[in-house]
């Protein structure tokens, strides 16, 4: 039986009941029909007060704030309360449920580094993460509402959104905080738009370096060949003393050792570029790499300088071995060494030491008493053919790659290199290797960390 029918049968009974008891109440004042009806009437004013109690505390359960349990009164309205009560809670927990993978979506959207901008038919702001609000100087949360293009005054930024999704990726270079940045817009629902922005800064700088890259080496190389297509003109159509023809080989033959020179650094970086950072369990001796510096040092200088390495028992004494790749380290070596005697003058000095820390490191250094660099300069240096003195780069046999070959060498193997350098009083280049790439070999007193 429904809870209606038990209801209207309880409510049946009740009126039964009180009509009986006031037809004998009617009876005895000699009314019995009027007795009767007024029974009734009882039954059901009965009857509706007690549902009209049920309804009003579960109606004041309602306007509440829902937070105890329904009211349980009778069958009927305790049943009602119940399932109102059992539909409340599926909806909360819905809504939870909801509100977490809003948030989670929400969350992941702030990881992103793509800025994410939401707007409303009317342009306005309706959510951003922080990145967008980077991006674009906005702030996330005093900017909501706000129509954008009143915030970000750009022509390019106003063309392309209004352009709608059909328009292609646009830059907006050097807006706010010096940002080059990509936008696309997606329309969605009821005119609303999706504006998504990049940070290409990066990707546009390396995109100039390759084109300059590519411009240099071809500069650098066509030099050389100019020359040598020259050289093979007048060879070949020119009667030449044999002594004439043998000095044009010789100088065909430096261009040819240059461009063979540019090529082979081209190759070293790209390697260095292009390989995985060195290990830390191939050990690499400090006294065997000084020395083979040495003499490639001494062969360039042929005795026009006054050349400076460690001695036996100096080298005893800082005896350790480094963590690297040994034709990495000579390499950056050899070119800090080989700068060193091509940029001091005749009769200059040129000192290379290495030295033990407290702090368990140790750095090699290289000082001369050449013509020195401007301040300016130095924190470009170690740029793919950046020159200071681009003549006599090329007159001394440079290439522009070498500190660029120390700078990717000092990075791969976790050190530092530090410059100093004064016009008219030399320069010092120091590689200082940290305490995780040095293993000591003998018991020293370590040098101060930053030489006098």
């Amino acid at each position: 039986m429904s809870l209606v029918l038990r209801r209207l049968f309880a409510t049946l009974l009740l009126m039964s009941l009180l009509a009986m008891l006031g037809g004998l109440i009617g009876l005895h004042l000699q009314a019995p029909v009027l007795g009767t009806w007024a029974g009734a009437l009882a039954g059901v004013l009965v009857s509706g007060w007690r549902d009209a109690r049920r309804a009003a505390r579960l109606i004041d359960w309602l306007r509440g704030n829902l937070e105890g349990d329904a009211p349980r009164d009778g069958q009927l309205w305790g049943e009602m309360a119940y399932r109102t009560e059992r539909a409340l809670r599926q909806r909360e927990t819905a809504l939870r449920s909801e509100r977490q993978r809003l948030g989670e979506f929400l969350r992941a959207i702030e990881a992103s580094p793509n800025g994410v901008v939401l707007l409303d038919a009317d342009e306005q702001i309706i959510w951003l993460n922080q990145n967008g609000a980077v991006h674009l100087g906005l702030d996330p949360q005093r900017d909501l509402g706000q129509r954008i293009t009143n915030l970000v005054r750009s022509p390019a930024f106003v063309t392309g959104l209004q352009a709608g999704e059909n328009r292609e990726v646009i830059s907006l270079p050097n807006y706010q905080s010096r940002l080059s940045l990509s936008l696309l817009v997606r329309a969605y629902g009821a005119g609303q738009r999706l504006l998504l922005t990049q940070d290409v800064t990066e990707r546009l700088q390396a995109d100039a370096m390759r084109r300059d890259f590519v411009a240099n080496v071809s500069h650098e190389i066509r030099t050389p060949l100019t020359v040598l297509v020259g050289f093979v003109e007048t060879l070949s159509s020119l009667p030449l003393a044999e002594a004439e023809r043998q000095r044009l080989l010789g100088m065909m033959g430096q261009q040819t050792h240059r461009m063979q020179t540019l090529v082979a650094d081209l190759l070293t970086l790209a390697q260095l570029e292009g390989s995985p950072a060195p290990s830390a369990d191939e050990w690499v001796s400090t006294e065997e790499l000084l020395k083979q510096v040495e003499v490639e040092a001494r062969g360039l200088s042929r005795g026009r300088h006054l050349i400076q390495f460690p001695d036996e028992a100096t080298l005893r004494s800082q005896a350790a071995d480094i963590a690297g790749i040994r034709t990495e380290l000579l390499s950056a070596l050899t070119n800090l060494t080989s700068n060193a005697v091509r940029y001091t003058p005749e009769g200059g000095r040129v000192a290379v030491s290495w030295m033990l820390r407290p702090s368990g490191g140790g750095t090699f250094e290289v000082r001369d008493s050449g013509i020195g660099i401007a301040r300016e300069h130095l924190p470009r240096l170690t740029e793919r053919f950046y020159r200071v003195d681009g003549s006599r780069s090329r007159e001394t046999g440079g290439t522009g790659l070498g500190l660029s070959i120390v700078k990717h060498v000092v990075q791969r193997h976790g050190a530092e290199l530090e410059l100093e350098s004064e016009p008219g009083k030399g320069s010092v280049f120091r590689i200082t290797f940290p305490a995780a790439r040095v293993r000591v070999l003998a018991p020293v007193r370590a040098v101060a960390d930053r030489p006098a």
